[in-house]
């Protein structure tokens, strides 16, 4: 079989353990993303399965019915919007897609912002290999307010965390959230205009859905106190577009530290918040930990060799299957 694997950033594939168990195969790796739809299809045209890792390529219509030898995608995590799924059915190509990676990777990366931020950490990391020596005054967190907008797997450590830092945790969502929240001891906010208007840090780990795109609006930003920071390792379209780039300029919030994108991956430092001195910006690093990457991976490549063995698993379209 040709397998090719796409949007390896950190080539990091052919150095996991599940790489083994494609033995025997011709397997292709490629590190960057191609956005172009009839490019993306000539760079696969020969590949009998493809497997994608997360969401970082779409998966159209264009690209499908470009791809003749096509026989599956195999999808690390479950999410699926990305790919033209009813195209893939319609050309009886299964979409094999199951499992979830280890919360405590973006957990731990969004503390690390979080102290990245607060305490201007880079910065000094940069002054320092030039030859400065300490220039900045950074902020405690003991004593201050954590907000956390959706009290799910990663917002739960992130608000174990905010507690054994002695801050105030106070949390924001859906009724389930805010629930989840109570029964695990955490203090909700009254209203959405005190969660936003009182905390001092407030960390976004929302999924992105039609109900959640843009639901951190413009006027939610502009009630953060100018000394506030938001962190989000979720997604950039929960805020709504340009609100942020915006809001900081205004100085509420005044801090902002970033993991995500709307159009990733971002090459020439080309998006607004990376050049502006009031934020931390990472490169998507929230899951991009070893034992995740096995994880993940090696659910997405015991797809493929299921497939191979005749007994396909993971399939959201099954009906493809029966058409065999």
């Amino acid at each position: 079989m040709k397998i090719a694997v796409i949007d390896d950033y950190p080539d990091a594939f052919r150095n996991l353990e599940c790489y083994g168990k494609l033995k025997g195969h011709d397997v292709a790796v490629f590190n960057d993303t191609e956005k172009d739809p009839a490019k993306l299809a000539d760079r696969l045209k020969d590949a009998d399965v493809v497997l994608l890792t997360q969401q970082r390529s779409r998966f159209p219509r264009a690209v499908v019915e470009r791809l003749p030898k096509l026989k599956l995608i195999s999808q690390t995590g479950g999410g699926v919007g990305h790919i033209d799924v009813a195209a893939c059915t319609e050309r009886g190509v299964p979409v094999s897609a199951a499992g979830r990676g280890n919360a405590s990777a973006t957990a731990e990366l969004t503390w690390g912002l979080i102290l990245s931020a607060l305490r201007s950490i880079p910065y000094e990391v940069q002054r320092l290999k030039e030859g400065h020596w300490q220039s900045t005054v950074g902020d405690g967190l003991k004593g201050k307010t954590l907000g956390v907008y959706a009290f799910g797997k990663i917002g739960s450590i992130v608000a174990k965390v905010g507690k054994a830092f002695e801050m105030r945790v106070v949390c924001w969502g859906r009724e389930g959230s805010t629930a989840r929240a109570r029964e695990a001891g955490f203090e909700v906010a009254a209203g959405r205009e005190q969660f936003f208007a009182e905390s001092d840090v407030i960390c976004l780990h929302l999924p992105l859905n039609k109900e959640t795109r843009g639901i951190v609006k413009r006027a939610d930003l502009t009630r953060m106190k100018p000394t506030a920071l938001i962190v989000n390792t979720s997604r950039a379209p929960l805020l709504e577009e340009g609100a942020l780039a915006e809001a900081l300029k205004q100085g509420r919030p005044g801090r902002a530290a970033v993991d995500v994108y709307e159009d990733e991956p971002v090459l020439g430092a080309n998006y607004p918040l990376i050049k502006m001195r009031s934020t931390v910006c990472t490169p998507h690093l929230g899951y991009a930990e070893i034992a995740n990457y096995n994880l993940i991976y090696d659910t997405a490549v015991d797809n493929i060799v299921a497939f191979i063995a005749g007994t396909p698993i993971n399939v959201v379209n099954p009906e493809v299957l029966a058409k065999k």
